[in-house]
């Protein structure tokens, strides 16, 4: 189990005296024995060796010696962390009162030492502050009950896909649950039971255990949403300036009286209410500013409350998706506040406080670029580089990148344009075939970078942008999951070898007490079928171990690449195929009424072995061999006699390896 090991800090502090150890010695050695009492024997015992183990998250809590008027905005903090092939600085947070705190991992097994600074050389609470710990490893079978203990997720060797640190590879296999920092998934502090299905009441750990039992190991979330409340004012609201300070997801049932934008029939609906479990919202908020939160002044009680989400994931194995904020609160913030400072103040917060986590991170949720209710790309990507340029990456290696409409490349560029981008994603607009060709040209980048989808089509979502070649199928039906899983094998083999995040029209937790409106509550989308067929495609990518990280772009080989719908607007007709560059392995997807093809580029004469996979059941069919003809093409073999799953659109992949 993961944990933050303030009892080590106790320890630690008795001969390597910090900042937070200002006592008498009598009174510090009452209290490290009162910190031991309270520890398991095992952690004791750890404890008594100065022992942690890598890539486990350990904490440090300093009290300033002075008081400040606004810590957040005053006052940096740090540590010098130095270990074996590791020497750099790593910030640390104010967390209320007089308390900063720093948290970090030991990368590598040794010897290491830190030692405390800060921007206020007066202040010897915060700085001079020193203490050293010896990092040991996971052995392979504490590793097995938590990938996490592998090591901090990073690109791939070649750089189109991810691994941990150990090399043992990530594929991202995320869910979207945008509002679980809030109260909407709500912590209840109770494990799920082991049989547990999704209802009303549903707590953050029993959908964390839901989908970790059909081989999620990602959720994607925003951290805050400060000008969101269920007020007097509408979702999508504009202040007396102009401004606007929100572009809020909907209340279903909840009526704005001060609206300043209406429906036809001259009402709408407020904003959903995003505090945390207890009502703290991430920023104090002006009194009488119109719900403005103050983006100078941040509030730790809410960011409490999001660290047990953060650790309980991490306890799980699970890699987050972890956002900053919507795009929507963009215009508000740069309107009243020094933008770039303000917003990189918060980033620096966020991978401060949840940077010793095993995460993806996002600066932005940039789903939709409008001209009134966000930002432009380049707005935020001064703000982010501004932050780059101060700070520096994140400082365990984290990927780090945004959810974006279309492409981050055509919004950011590459390398040097946003030097603190490392991962590519796409998303939002289009949800079909149409944002293949940005996948694909992002894997033809140099230098490489992972690549993802993670806004492809939403199971059970009614909306304009969300309707292939214009349908809009019933919810959870079969041409509905299709669709889904549709996106999820043609984004991975368009080039987004990174991995795939699943999302439904549930995306904004409308939650327990609160009327579904036109989208269905979290418990309800849980259940839909798409969600469960995300760990086939897992199972197919890694069905060859790490192979899947060589492939290249072969779909140009494909005879019949489109057929019976080829409009970019829809998501049948389709072929896919990814070869490596040894022309030794392939994997393939065939959507619905794809046309049999032949495939070119393969080594003339050789022999493969080609084996159907069931993308609906994750079932590997009868192997075939194929002799490849002098021309070095294979046709495909007929496609396989349907089962039990009939009604279902006729999808199938295929993997193909060449036998020595």
């Amino acid at each position: 189990m993961i944990r933050f090991a303030i009892g080590r800090v106790w320890l630690l502090s008795l001969s390597h005296p910090h900042p937070v150890m200002r006592f008498p010695l009598l009174l510090r050695l009452v209290l490290w024995f009162a910190a031991v009492f309270v520890l398991a024997s095992r952690a004791q015992a750890r404890l008594q060796s100065g022992e942690v183990h890598v890539w486990e998250p350990q904490e440090i809590m300093f009290q300033a010696a002075r008081d400040y008027a606004n810590p957040y905005a005053e006052v940096e903090m740090w540590i010098e962390l130095k270990g074996p092939e590791f020497d750099r600085r790593v910030y640390g947070f104010w967390d209320g009162g007089q308390t900063f705190r720093v948290r970090f991992v030991a990368t590598a097994p040794g010897e290491w030492t830190w030692r405390s600074g800060s921007n206020q050389s007066g202040d010897a609470g915060l700085n001079n502050g020193g203490g050293k710990l010896r990092a040991v490893g996971w052995t392979d079978a504490e590793k097995a009950e938590n990938a996490n203990r592998r090591g901090f997720v990073r690109t791939a060797g070649n750089g189109h896909a991810l691994r941990y640190a150990d090399g043992t590879p990530f594929f991202l296999v995320g869910d979207t649950w945008l509002a679980a920092s809030t109260w909407r998934l709500p912590w209840k502090g109770f494990a799920a039971a082991a049989d547990y299905v999704p209802g009303p009441g549903i707590s953050f750990e029993e959908a964390v255990a839901w989908r970790k039992r059909q081989g999620f190991n990602s959720v994607s979330f925003i951290a805050a949403f400060p000008n969101w409340d269920a007020d007097q004012y509408g979702a999508t609201y504009k202040n007396k300036d102009g401004v606007f300070l929100r572009n809020a997801w909907e209340k279903f049932g909840h009526w704005a009286p001060n609206a300043s934008i209406t429906t036809a029939d001259g009402a709408t609906t407020t904003a959903k209410d995003m505090a945390d479990e207890q009502g703290n919202r991430p920023f104090e908020v002006f009194p009488e500013r119109e719900g403005l939160a103050n983006y100078d002044r941040i509030n730790p009680a809410y960011f409490r409350s999001l660290d047990r989400k953060l650790r309980h994931l991490a306890d799980e194995g699970f890699v987050p998706f972890l956002e900053t904020v919507r795009r929507d609160h963009g215009p508000g913030w740069k309107a009243y506040f020094d933008f770039n400072k303000s917003y990189a103040r918060f980033v620096q917060y966020l991978i401060a406080r949840y940077g010793a986590f095993n995460l993806v991170f996002s600066g932005i949720h940039l789903d939709w670029i409008p001209k009134d209710y966000s930002l432009t790309a380049d707005e935020f990507n001064a703000a982010l580089t501004y932050h780059w340029k101060i700070y520096g990456p994140l400082p365990f290696g984290q990927p780090y990148t945004t959810l974006i409409d279309t492409s981050t490349y055509k919004a950011f560029g590459h390398a040097d344009s946003c030097p603190w981008l490392t991962m590519h994603t796409v998303g939002n607009k289009p949800r079909n075939h149409a944002i293949y060709a940005s996948l694909e040209e992002i894997f033809r980048l140099t230098p490489a970078y992972p690549a993802a989808n993670l806004e492809p089509y939403y199971t059970g979502w009614n909306h304009a942008i969300n309707r292939p070649g214009g349908e809009t199928p019933d919810e959870n039906s079969p041409r509905d999951n299709y669709f889904a899983r549709a996106m999820m094998y043609g984004s991975v083999l368009s080039g987004g070898l990174a991995g795939h995040v699943h999302g439904t029209a549930a995306y904004d937790l409308t939650s327990t007490g609160e009327p579904a409106g036109w989208r269905p509550h979290l418990w309800t989308a849980l259940r839909y079928e798409s969600g469960a067929q995300m760990q086939h495609l897992r199972d197919f990518v890694l069905s060859e171990g790490d192979r899947y990280q060589q492939l290249q772009l072969a779909a140009m080989d494909v005879s019949t690449r489109k057929t019976v719908n080829p409009l970019d607007e829809g998501l049948d007709g389709w072929a896919f195929m990814m070869r490596t560059a040894a022309r030794d392995f392939a994997l393939l997807y065939f959507e619905n009424r794809a046309a049999r093809a032949q495939l070119g580029g393969f080594t003339p004469a050789a022999r493969y072995r080609w084996t159907w996979f069931n993308p609906r059941t994750g079932d590997w069919l009868a192997r075939q061999e194929i002799t490849v003809d002098a021309t070095g093409v294979i046709p495909t073999p007929e496609f396989p006699a349907r089962g039990a799953d009939s009604a279902d659109p006729a999808d199938w992949a295929a993997k193909l390896l060449r036998l020595e």
